[in-house]
């Protein structure tokens, strides 16, 4: 097994003890958080006045709260002063009863400890933090060990893994993560690869440290929750929100016949406006719902007319559109 840092089993033993906490409270993350999508202009500059219309009508759903900057956010393609500003947009057009995540992975530790900083100070409740991914080869449990708890030890609020391999190519290691639920700012992970047998064991593994494990797709929800899950971290929300948010409650409510059919509708389109179509079939899906997708920064595509008719059918056949 991994040795845990000096450091950090000081703050392990002292987590419970409020005179040496220098943590913020535990943020709870049952519920959906969409993944929300960044609107450009036509000259793909960030456009806050279309942002502040599809908060409007996503404030209107039972969603938990939202997530910035995760990657249907085209964080990578955004500069670090876009990424703060539209946090602080975002946090001063939603109510106080939804919690705020913000995306502040990048690839040096002190490159995301400054963007976490950041975020904080800007308005989010919680940090998500993405591995770190350019050297993939190098980033073994070790290496993502001292980053996560350097960034962890530094945030002024909660940190929250973030696991997405179909982008970076590496789920961090289980016996790593853990570890790191030992952290008292580190406060769950998003578990985005679809595998439910390792959602499951992160759950057994970290269920003694009240840490939060969260669902990164619709696509394999009602299995997630069955083995621990208490979230979902949903692109689909953002076009299908309400549906995603019943599933949740159907769940909750121990409804399964219910949630597994809603489950079986909702995995053909999510697929498409992930693994298929990707960013710019979610934002081209939002259009037909009364968002404002536009298109994506280059160098990202708009789709082409063969592939929107593809992706409304497949709403349409799910009973959607």
């Amino acid at each position: 097994m991994l040795k845990i840092s000096r450091k950090l089993l000081i703050s392990v033993t002292q987590r419970n003890n409020p005179q040496t906490q220098r943590y913020v409270s535990k943020v709870n993350l049952q519920g959906i958080l969409p993944p929300i999508t960044t609107p450009f202009n036509d000259d793909e500059s960030v456009t806050y006045d279309k942002l502040s219309h599809n908060l409007n009508i996503w404030n209107s759903i039972n969603f938990r709260g939202y997530v910035v900057h995760g990657s249907n956010g085209e964080f990578p393609y955004l500069t670090p002063d876009e990424r703060v500003n539209v946090v602080k947009h975002v946090k001063k057009n939603i109510p106080d009863n939804k919690v705020l995540v913000a995306g502040s992975g990048c690839e040096s530790t002190s490159a995301t400890i400054e963007m976490t900083m950041k975020m904080g100070d800007n308005g989010a409740d919680a940090a998500l933090v993405v591995t770190p991914s350019f050297y993939k080869n190098q980033m073994n449990s070790q290496a993502l060990m001292k980053h996560y708890v350097k960034v962890a030890d530094a945030s002024s609020i909660p940190v929250i893994l973030y696991s997405v391999p179909g982008n970076t190519g590496i789920n961090i290691p289980l016996e790593a993560l853990a570890e790191l639920s030992q952290h008292p700012n580190i406060i769950g992970t998003k578990e985005s690869g679809g595998d439910v047998t390792r959602i499951g064991e992160i759950v057994r593994l970290t269920k003694q440290h009240d840490f939060q494990v969260i669902a990164g797709s619709a696509g394999f929800m009602y299995a997630a929750y069955v083995v621990g899950a208490v979230g979902g971290v949903c692109a689909v929300g953002n076009i299908l929100g309400e549906h995603v948010v019943d599933l949740h409650q159907m769940i909750k409510d121990g409804r399964w016949d219910d949630a597994k059919e809603l489950q079986h509708r909702l995995i053909a389109p999510n697929s498409a406006v992930t693994a298929k179509y990707g960013v710019p079939g979610l934002k081209t899906a939002m259009g037909w719902y009364g968002l404002y997708g536009g298109s994506p920064r280059s160098p990202l595509q708009q789709l082409t007319e063969p592939q929107v008719s593809d992706l409304k059918q497949i709403l349409v056949d799910s009973g959607f559109l």
